[in-house]
């Protein structure tokens, strides 16, 4: 369930309509003329799966998309499950001034990687997690600090996830000597049911003190309870006073509908699954066709407070 917020009220139990944009498919999941009033003042973006290509690169579009957001007067924020060293390759592109919420909200750097804010899961709840998550058949890694753990390089993901972050990970036999300052621990698998099985019973054991969320198909991520995508919306409307209802939020992750529920505009990437898709108001198209870009000249600009 979304929790209730400003414009939610009113959007609900509304047919569906497709729309078009430059050629590329745009859905509304609330009918345009019930779409939320509100200027949009804040766009809060998540990177995999949204931002970037399946190549985890930007476009030219992505690029000139933001900086009509600057020109338009609507302030520009990032949020993703990465470290922040793994987003530094954004800063300069895109120009950005505002925090950079790194591992889902549990760490908060200014674009120079100055912490702002860190929630760091409890010393005494991380082999705990760890050992579940194992019990499972997923592979854990850590974050803490600046560096990320795992215990097998030639683990499932480790490639990837070290092209798409540009850093290498440290290998260790042991976690039992990193337990404090965990900012997030990452369970991994290529079985579907593997994870769901690891997700409900995390959530069982850990969920009234841990936020437990998969980013990926492939990843099941377990920060602090206000390390969540959620609390950054929370976060970026006290420090910039801004009304959540003029906030907008995109993303492609079930993780992402947690800062879906909290802002007054949710877009859902055309490459998302049902679930996150129903959980926003409109739907844009995938990232392999610029759903950013046109997320952004389709539903952002034209609420533009100018």
């Amino acid at each position: 369930m979304r929790d209730s917020s400003p414009v939610s009220d009113h959007l609900q139990n509304v047919q569906s309509r497709v729309l078009s944009s430059g050629g590329h498919a745009l859905t509304a999941t609330r009918s345009m003329s019930a779409l939320p009033a509100a200027p949009v003042r804040l766009l809060l973006a998540d990177v995999d799966g949204t931002l970037v290509t399946p190549e985890k690169a930007l476009t030219e579009r992505a690029v000139a998309a933001v900086r009509k957001l600057r020109a338009a007067g609507v302030l520009f924020a990032i949020t993703s499950g990465r470290p922040p060293r793994g987003m530094t390759m954004l800063i300069d592109p895109l120009e950005l001034e505002l925090p950079l919420a790194a591992f889902n909200g549990g760490l908060l750097v200014d674009p120079h990687l100055v912490v702002l804010e860190q929630h760091e899961i409890a010393q005494r709840s991380v082999l705990p997690v760890v050992d579940l998550l194992e019990s499972h058949g997923l592979d854990a890694w850590l974050y803490r600090g600046a560096e990320w753990y795992v215990r097998q390089l030639a683990a499932p993901h480790v490639d990837r996830e070290a092209r798409t972050v540009a850093f290498a990970p440290t290998v260790v036999e042991s976690y039992g000597e990193l337990t404090d300052g965990v900012a997030k621990l990452v369970g991994v698998s290529d079985d579907p049911h593997a994870i769901a099985a690891a997700t409900s019973a995390a959530q069982e054991r850990f969920g009234n003190h841990l936020s437990i969320a998969s980013s990926q198909p492939y990843y099941l991520d377990v920060t602090h309870p206000q390390a969540n995508k959620g609390a950054v919306v929370l976060d970026l409307s006290t420090r910039y006073s801004i009304p959540r209802a003029e906030i907008a939020t995109i993303g492609d992750g079930p993780n992402d509908t947690l800062m879906f529920a909290k802002s007054g505009l949710s877009i859902a990437m055309g490459n998302a699954g049902s679930d996150v898709k129903h959980a926003a108001t409109v739907v844009t198209s995938s990232n392999t066709e610029e759903g950013f870009a046109n997320a952004v000249e389709r539903f952002i600009l034209p609420r533009a407070p100018g």
